[in-house]
This record gives structure tokens, sequence and C-alpha cells, in this order.
């Protein structure tokens, strides 16, 4: 249930960080008033920023640095990691070969996920069976990424405990066959800036990723300072700019934390338009339920939201899948 929100809130979710663990957390004032911010955020935008977050500045940045000197590289080097079937649709994409609706992203992009081994999950894991393809070059691409995706994780897996109790659940909502192994997506994301308004490479699409919304339960983005691109809808259709905020990720609720919520939170609709001359860099952590978790509304929230259960189960891992053969040009 989005509103007509004209800017995003801002959340220090360092008190929330220090208690993760407590079993008493929610009696803790500062525990307490990062929960009613996260649900007022939840309900009313679906996006909100955070600070506090305890993921080193340095590390975000080199993030983002690394990812700039790949997308440097030239095409006939970025291609030998090239995302396909055969590798469980895990790597390179080049510029228009993300779809979205229909229509060409104008990015590119090195996709990621945990990784899924043979026989895992039956039949349900098969498409997605695979590890991920990293980069020779530039150097420590993989360390550094493999090291930032823990990090994520840690941080989603406490910021989703304020959520359950924002929902009026336990801390460990999201914990045991919901989301106690989560799986996760990583996408290193690169949108080329808009050439001279008279230059013959002018794109039919500037659209740098189509609106959308995000498939499990948490997003953190992390995106390059002073350029204004990602833009969230509110429930006018007018689009929000969501600007960079040194010290900050951009955090979204997805569509799994929509059917866990009984749709009291909202999978918002964002996209990116680029319109900046200077390439753009982002890099999306998203914190997903189990692979094979059966989601579905919440006890507690569907006697929030009327006694009537709103969604059927789904199966996360089924869902992923439908999306992933979706977004991609063979």
């Amino acid at each position: 249930m989005t509103t007509d929100f004209k800017t995003l809130p801002l959340i220090d979710v360092s008190p929330l960080l220090e208690k993760w663990d407590d079993p008493i957390m929610a009696q803790d004032k500062g525990v307490a008033d990062v929960v009613r911010q996260l649900g007022q955020a939840c309900k009313e935008a679906g996006f909100f920023y955070v600070k506090g977050h305890g993921i080193p500045d340095s590390l975000v940045k080199e993030v983002r640095n690394i990812a700039h000197r790949y997308f440097d590289l030239p095409y006939e080097e970025k291609i030998k990691i090239k995302l396909s079937a055969t590798t469980g649709y895990r790597g390179y994409q080049h510029v228009g070969e993300n779809i979205t609706k229909g229509v060409p992203d104008m990015h590119e992009a090195i996709d990621c996920y945990k990784e899924v081994t043979k026989g895992m999950y039956g039949a349900l894991g098969e498409t997605m069976q695979g590890s991920n393809v990293w980069p020779s070059h530039p150097p420590n691409f993989k360390k550094l990424m493999e090291e930032y995706v823990n990090l994520c994780t840690e941080l989603s897996r406490k910021i989703m405990r304020g959520i359950a109790l924002a929902l009026g659940g336990s801390p460990v909502e999201f914990e045991g066959t919901r989301a106690g192994d989560p799986f996760w997506v990583l996408r290193i994301i690169g949108y080329p800036g808009v050439p001279p308004a008279n230059g013959q490479d002018m794109p039919k699409n500037d659209i740098g990723c189509g609106a959308h919304t995000d498939y499990g339960l948490l997003t953190l983005v992390n995106q390059d300072d002073g350029i204004t691109a990602l833009q969230v809808k509110n429930l006018s259709g007018e689009w929000i700019s969501a600007p960079p905020i040194p010290g900050t990720f951009v955090c979204n609720i997805g569509d799994m934390l929509k059917i866990l919520s009984n749709g009291f939170y909202e999978s918002t609709l964002h996209r990116v338009t680029n319109n900046s001359p200077i390439y753009r860099v982002c890099v999306a952590y998203f914190y997903e339920p189990n692979y094979d978790a059966v989601i579905e509304p919440l006890d507690v929230c569907v006697k929030q939201t009327g006694g009537t259960r709103r969604f059927e189960g789904a199966v996360y891992g089924k869902h992923l899948v439908s999306k992933v053969l979706t977004n991609f040009i063979y």
C-alpha cells in the first residue's frame, strides 16, 4: 500500500544492528524507533535509505570502482564471461540483452547468484544450477565481490528482523523455512551516459532499466555518487527521484515480502534513466527467501488486513526462474 510520497525516508539502523540478536530486542527504545520507521517506510513507499549500516564506506566505493574498471575493458574481454543458459544465467550481458516487459534495457551487467549444485533442489534448481563466472581482470574482482555479498547478507538479515517486528511478528519470522538459508542475487550494472544530442549513436530507448518490481524480500542499492537516475513511482503515478546520498544504501522491498505481508507492504515500481553524459555504475544486492521456500501470507498479516488471504502460496525458486527466463535474450 503506497502513498503519494514525494521523497524517500532516511533511517539510521545502527540501534537495530546493535541489538539484532538480543531475544528482547523489541523492548529496546532505540530498536523500537527503528522498527517504527521501517514499518512506516515499507507501508508508505516501499523504499527508504539506510545509514549506520556498518559496511565500510571504503568497501562500498571500491565495489563500484572495480565495476567501472571492468566495464571499461574492451567488449572482447568482457564477453569471456558471457551469460548463457549453460552458466545458469550467470555472467556478462551486453547493452540491450536484458529485457524488461519486452523492451531492451540500456545497460550492461554481470549477473551473479548463490551457487546451486546439481540435485540441490531437484527439478526446481536445474535452470539456476551453477557457480558464478568471474572476470580475471581487474584482479581481485571475485574476492571483493564475495566479501561484499557476505556483508550485505548479514546486513539484510538484520534489517529483516526489524521489518518482522514492524509487521507484528517475532524477530525471527523470516528465518527457518522462509529465509533461514537465504538465496541471493547480485547485479553489477553499468549504464552508459547520454551521447551528444546530435550524435549518430543516440539510442531509440534511453531507459537504462524499465519499470519493474524486485523479486524477493529486500534490495540494497549501491549507486554512484553525483548521478540521479533511480526513480520510484508513487500512488499518483509520479516518478520520484532517489538521488544518491553518500554513506547510505537505497533499500526497497520485493514481491515475496508483499505476499508475506498479505499486501500490507507493496513492492513498488521503479526504473532507471541515466540522463547524465557520465557512465553510471550501480551494484544491486537482492536478499531472497530460501530457494525452495513456499511463500504465503503470514497469519499475523492476514489478521491485520481483514482476515482474508489475498495471495496464494508462491515457490520462490519458481518465481525467480520465470523472471530470469523472461528477461534474457538468447
